[in-house]
């Protein structure tokens, strides 16, 4: 029965896996002529080569490097600041410099073009103010709003990791160079800079990943990326195979980005490895002077940019006009948002704590080729999911009509679940492998010795230990399901609006008034998270 128990669970993890790995299968698979006719493929290539392709790829090119410059700058700058130097509300800044976590980079674009566009109450006041005429500002839908939005809603990635990886051993190694004679300048520049560049490597793959998924902020200002052209080339084009092979393009560049944001992980743990062994002593320099109220406006300039700034600008339209806002129309928003989550959230944990527990019993290549594959999923773009799922859908619509594949995947909270599950699946299984870090494999020896089964120990020995992790994984892909976007548009069910649907369908409409009431809703579930983010790094 052993070896039939085994052979059992490992076809499961099999099934799992290929339900994971459908959707960037499909779209690899459309490079196949499967009905479409040799060479199409390749002329559908040459003839986005010679139109949009270019425009595709060096406007996003640009974003990139624009976007990676910045974020590296800024979450280097803050990171140091408040690791190495001591000055006025520092353990503030500390948690402060996380709360741009909290907004979605599209809802910060809706913010920015409010108050700053043309009709907006600034260029109106300055205009009244100083006899103006014509445009007083840049116009904010552009490549450079953009990069302005993605640098200052995304900073904290590259902070988090700098921050982590200069409090290992960055201020006691700076103490020895103090001693050894070396000015200020020269100690950031050959002690912490060295220390932290794996980490700023790693956050700005992380960036980078994030940009290209994007689909709110390309969409509303209009930039023609590769997000924005595969919905294009699906949804008003109607052309499958150009959308799924620009897809397939963006998910090259991601895989090697994730690629980078591994090897620059492994960097950061040698780099940050030999223990703490004398940080103890070594305190942060403490600035004096212009020094001190310089670091203090490099750490408030990000969280005045990336948060409080558009929550200002959001809370205005509101106070202007409390009573005309949509309240029953808003409660109905927010149940299908909190209905999609919680079954995401709910789903997503039971698969991870299913792929934990069977990777902790048998580590064996299959069940780490299925763990490693779910782990993928948050690294592909809602772009590519959506795709990668529409794709065979389509298929086997035309070659089965009668199955109602598509009226299953498309018209049914089956499908925007999907691929939920697919995206976030790998949020939930690194809390849960994170809790199973701290189990010690005594534990499991000494319940197999006394008699219990995988059913008793996941019970009555894993489960007391994995609720707090698990409750987090929960929370983490609820949150992470709220604000999703480009998935949510394509597969959300007919009368199923979220507040991420609504918000960016009341600012294309230039309702940014109204818009306002379900991106503040989505920044105060994301504000859950940061907080219990900051109270952890605290503590630790």
């Amino acid at each position: 029965m052993r070896p039939i128990s085994i052979a059992f669970r490992t076809v499961l993890l099999i099934l799992f896996a290929g339900f994971l790995a459908l959707p960037v299968l499909a779209v690899l698979a459309s490079w196949l002529p499967w009905g479409q006719g040799d060479g199409q493929a390749g002329q559908i290539l040459r003839e986005m080569a010679a139109t949009v392709l270019p425009r595709y790829a060096g406007t996003t090119l640009w974003l990139a490097l624009l976007v990676a410059a910045g974020a590296a700058v800024v979450g280097t700058c803050t990171a140091a600041a408040v690791t190495l130097f001591d000055f006025p509300g520092r353990r503030t800044f500390e948690w402060l410099l996380l709360l741009p976590l909290a907004m979605p980079a599209y809802v910060t674009a809706y913010a920015y073009t409010d108050f700053l566009q043309f009709s907006g109450p600034l260029q109106v006041g300055l205009r009244s103010t100083f006899g103006l005429e014509g445009r007083v500002l840049p116009e904010i839908r552009s490549l450079g709003g953009a990069v302005w939005v993605f640098i200052f809603s995304l900073y904290p990635y590259v902070y988090l990791l700098a921050r982590t990886a200069l409090g290992e051993r960055a201020a006691h190694l700076m103490e020895a160079a103090r001693l050894l004679g070396a000015p200020l300048p020269r100690r950031i520049r050959a002690v912490a800079l060295p220390l932290a560049r794996p980490a700023v490597a790693a956050g700005v793959a992380l960036v980078l990943m994030e940009t290209l998924a994007d689909f709110g902020v390309s969409s509303y200002f209009g930039i023609q990326t590769f997000t924005t052209g595969i919905y294009k080339a699906w949804l008003s084009m109607d052309n499958r195979l150009a959308a799924a092979q620009l897809a397939t393009m963006l998910l090259v560049v991601v895989l090697m980005l994730l690629h980078l944001e591994q090897r620059a992980q492994q960097r950061m743990r040698f780099a940050t490895g030999g223990g703490r062994a004398g940080s103890a002593e070594a305190q942060p320099l403490a600035l004096r002077g212009g020094r001190r109220w310089l670091a203090w406006a490099v750490c408030a300039l990000p969280v005045l940019m990336g948060f409080v700034a558009p929550v200002a600008f959001m809370l205005r339209p509101l106070a202007a006009d409390w009573s005309a806002l949509p309240w029953e129309r808003f409660m109905e928003w927010a149940w299908h948002s909190v209905r999609l989550g919680g079954i995401t959230a709910t789903l997503a944990v039971l698969a991870a704590l299913t792929l934990a527990f069977a990777l902790r019993r048998r580590p064996d290549p299959v069940t780490r080729g299925v763990v490693r594959l779910a782990s993928l999923g948050y690294a592909v773009p809602g772009a590519v999911i959506v795709v990668g799922l529409l794709l065979p859908v389509g298929w086997l619509q035309a070659a089965v009509p009668h199955w109602g594949v598509g009226a299953l995947v498309t018209a049914t909270s089956f499908g925007i679940v999907w691929a939920y599950l697919v995206r976030f699946c790998a949020v939930a299984l690194q809390s849960v492998n994170s809790g199973y870090a701290r189990i010690p494999a005594s534990l499991d020896d000494s319940a197999r010795m006394l008699g219990v089964g995988s059913v008793g120990l996941m019970s009555r020995v894993h489960w007391p230990l994995l609720k707090r992790s698990t409750a987090a994984a929960a929370l983490l892909v609820f949150v992470d399901v709220m604000k999703e976007l480009p998935a949510t548009m394509v597969l959300r069910p007919f009368n199923s609006d979220t507040l991420a649907v609504v918000a960016y369908q009341l600012a294309r409409d230039e309702r940014l008034g109204e818009a306002a009431l379900p991106s503040l809703a989505l920044v105060a579930v994301g504000l859950v998270p940061v907080i219990l983010l900051s109270r952890t790094l605290r503590s630790r």
